[in-house]
This record gives C-alpha cells, sequence and structure tokens, in this order.
C-alpha cells in the first residue's frame, strides 16, 4: 500500500527569506553554526537539513517552519 507520502519532495524558501533580510549564505551560515556551502546546498534542494538545523535556520531568519519548509 503505497500512500504517496514517500514520494513528496521536502522544498524550501530559504533563498528568498535570506535576501529578505539581506543576509548573505555565509552569513546564514555563520550565525546557525554551519558552512556556507551547506547553505548553498539547502538552498538548491541537494541537502535536507537535520530538524536541529531547520528550527535554527527559522529562529536566524525570523520565520515560522512552515514559512519556509514544505513538501511538493
Amino acid at each position: 500500500m503505497n500512500s504517496g507520502i514517500d514520494q513528496l519532495t521536502l522544498k524550501n524558501r530559504l533563498k528568498v527569506a535570506r535576501a529578505e533580510r539581506n543576509m548573505t549564505q555565509g552569513k546564514l551560515a555563520n550565525t546557525v553554526g554551519v558552512s556556507r556551502q551547506t547553505i548553498s546546498s539547502i538552498e538548491t534542494g541537494q541537502f535536507n537539513p537535520t530538524a536541529k538545523l531547520a528550527l535554527l535556520l527559522c529562529i536566524a531568519l525570523d520565520k515560522k517552519f512552515e514559512d519556509l519548509f514544505y513538501f511538493e
């Protein structure tokens, strides 16, 4: 029984939210304690953040989880 839930892809609005706050990838990375490459990989969908990192990103960008991350 395939419910379709395993077919969902986690997407994000990280780049837009970061631009709204005039933050570079490097600045956001420093704020949450990861590399700039990690931020880039999340923005391009190559990497899904852990729950902890996702919440840190929400705090750093002053966004609710559902405003930054969604399924498609």
